[in-house]
């Protein structure tokens, strides 16, 4: 019986090993729509559950899963180098942190190294803003899945860099609570 996938630390070695390893970085970059480097970058395959993407970036054996990993994570350790995983527990442990608050993101631009306690601060300090993100009526993952829809249908239509951006627009906007103000 498998149950629930577990949590399981990757060693350094092994990400190294799919950060340097040129087919995996292919397939990972075919699943990330790039902008400007100021815009998000959206994940357009698996999401899970918190809204962020999946990469199998491996088909490790066990029951782990292992080789199923973060999106963001990848992005960002392949932009800054394998993150030091020595001496981490509880809530000071380092998570990544979106600064642009979509869960869907993987520029990493739009990310930072934090605790987990950071970034459930910033979550509470923000999640209230009706404008923001992480007010989308749909939660962080029905967003992310519209938007990386919204994304395929364009690209699938071959349409311009601007119609998809008229798509994520949309996308992002449909989610969006009623206020009056």
């Amino acid at each position: 019986m498998f149950g629930r996938p577990q949590r399981v630390r990757i060693p350094a070695e092994l990400w190294q090993s799919w950060l340097n390893d040129p087919a995996v970085v292919a397939r990972f970059e075919a699943k990330r729509y790039q902008r400007s480097e100021q815009a998000c970058w959206i994940w357009t395959a698996g999401i899970s559950s918190t809204g962020h993407g999946s990469f199998r970036a491996a088909s490790l054996p066990g029951r782990s899963r292992r080789g199923t990993v973060p999106a963001h994570l990848f992005a960002y350790q392949l932009e800054q180098g394998v993150i030091p995983r020595l001496g981490w527990s509880g809530a000071d442990d380092p998570c990544l942190c979106h600064r642009c608050d979509e869960a869907g993101c993987v520029n990493p631009a739009h990310l930072r190294l934090g605790t987990n306690t950071e970034n459930r601060a910033e979550w509470a300090q923000r999640h209230r803003n009706p404008h923001g993100p992480l007010a989308d009526l749909r939660g962080a993952a029905g967003r992310a899945r519209a938007v990386a829809v919204a994304i395929r249908a364009g690209i699938s239509a071959g349409e311009s860099a601007e119609e998809i951006e008229d798509r994520i627009r949309a996308a992002r906007h449909a989610g969006q609570p009623l206020t009056l103000w």
